[in-house]
Parts: C-alpha cells; structure tokens; sequence
C-alpha cells in the first residue's frame, strides 16, 4: 500500500506488483489517495489488516510520528517512507536514505566534498542530508520558502547544513543541485532557474514524470549531468521490498515495470 496525496502519478503500484508476482508471493500492492484528515483513519485500518507499505509527500513526518518503532535512519531523518507492523506495532524506516544514496553516486560519481544546494526542508529534504553525512567533508545549503522549516531542518544536521535565507546563497559553488519540493510535478515549472544554476553542477530532481520533468530536460540540454527522481524511487523500493520480506527483489522484473 502507497499512502500519500496525490498518488495517481506514482509507479510504486507497477514496481511492487512486479516483484510479489516474481517472487510468487500473492498479495497485490496498491496506492491510496489519503488526505491529510483522513490519515488516522487509514492507519488504524492498516493496522487491523496487519499492513505494510509506503509513505509519499505529504505524510511522511506524520508517519513517523505515529510509530511505536522507527529503525536509526528514520529516526535520523524524522520521517517515513517504509512502514509494516510487528506484533500490533507501527514500525517505520526510511529507505528513501539509501534510495538517494545509490542514485546521486551515479550521478555525480565521487561524493566526497560536495557542495549541495538542497531545496526544500520537509521530510525528503532530510533523507537527503542523512545520505550526505556519510559523504565526507560534504556541506548543505538549505533553501525553503519558510525559512524557519529550513533552520529547524539545519539544526538537526548542524555538522553539515546550514539554513541560507536566498537562492542565490543556496547555489553559491554548489557541486549538486537537489530539488525536494513538489514543484514540476503537474506541470513544467522549474524549482531553480536554469540561468542560476553553476556551471557544472550536477542537477537531482526527486519528482519523477513519465517523461521526465521539464527541469532535468531542460538542465541537460544546458549541459548539466541531471537526474529526476526515478532511479530513487527504483532503488528505494528495492529496499523496502527487502524490509518487507527479508530478500532481494527481482530487480529486473521491477525495472522492466517501469518503462
């Protein structure tokens, strides 16, 4: 089960639904449309079904606060993206960690000293920074338009982040460029503007749309190496999968679902 608002564009339903027939375990992965109001009521009633599933914007912290277990990281991170019960319990972890992990070292290869803009300061914005603190001597500027989101965020993660109260602060010699926000998930808004963004960084969008977002199309025609967010969401759900289930998915079954 994919909880989260909206959820009609995800591929979580595709990739899970892949893996349980490959694996020839009979249960069927579905998303449900929850608002904010009505997220008490769709725990309670995972809960008496013995559920498991996913968390998307915009209830991952609220997850994470209903839990009676959170695993290190998603303690780390304040938030949820993985979820299953144990004996009654509501367990939470955060695989969007190792998820963002796994992706930007594709990307952007070595990791070390990295220079991040990150946008954003809700719960995917802090999944980023705990992948970041094992990068070594790596630094986080954080831009969000309520910058006391973005100080609380910076003060959790004080070795590495720092709140910056402007765009243009949160791009000075970033290395990567991280979009966190919802912003280009309907339509072809940017997060950042391509004429802000410093020659050579790197650009990681964690929306994902059929055809990539206009902002990760457009960067690479720029010439910036740039990602959307469907390689995270790939590897996130691998990991989950493995929460779940204590074994590898078939990954190739699962990548296939996806295009």
């Amino acid at each position: 089960m994919l909880l989260g608002h909206p959820v009609a564009h995800s591929k979580s339903p595709a990739l899970h639904n892949a893996a349980l027939r490959a694996a020839g375990i009979p249960l069927v992965y579905e998303a449900l449309d929850v608002e904010p109001a009505a997220l008490d009521d769709a725990l309670s009633a995972l809960a008496r079904a013995n559920g498991a599933g996913n968390v998307t914007i915009p209830h991952k912290e609220a997850v994470a606060a209903r839990c009676a277990r959170l695993t290190d990281i998603a303690r780390r991170c304040g938030a949820v993206n993985t979820f299953w019960h144990d004996d009654g319990e509501l367990v939470g972890d955060n695989t969007d960690v190792g998820g963002f992990d796994a992706t930007a070292r594709l990307l952007v290869g070595e990791r070390r000293g990295a220079r991040v803009a990150l946008i954003g300061a809700g719960g995917a914005a802090a999944a980023v920074l705990a992948a970041v603190e094992g990068w070594g001597n790596a630094q986080v500027s954080i831009y969000n338009r309520h910058m006391p989101r973005a100080m609380l965020l910076a003060s959790r993660f004080p070795q590495i982040a720092s709140p910056v109260a402007d765009l243009t602060s949160a791009l000075r010699d970033a290395t990567l460029v991280v979009n966190t926000t919802p912003v280009g998930m309907r339509d072809s808004s940017h997060p950042v503007p391509l004429a802000m963004l410093p020659h050579g960084a790197a650009v990681f969008d964690l929306v994902y749309r059929a055809d990539e977002t206009a902002w990760v199309r457009e960067a690479r025609q720029a010439g910036h190496r740039a990602a959307d967010g469907e390689g995270m969401l790939f590897e996130q759900a691998a990991l989950a999968f493995q929460r779940w289930f204590g074994r590898e998915p078939d990954r190739n079954a699962m990548w296939k679902s996806m295009h």
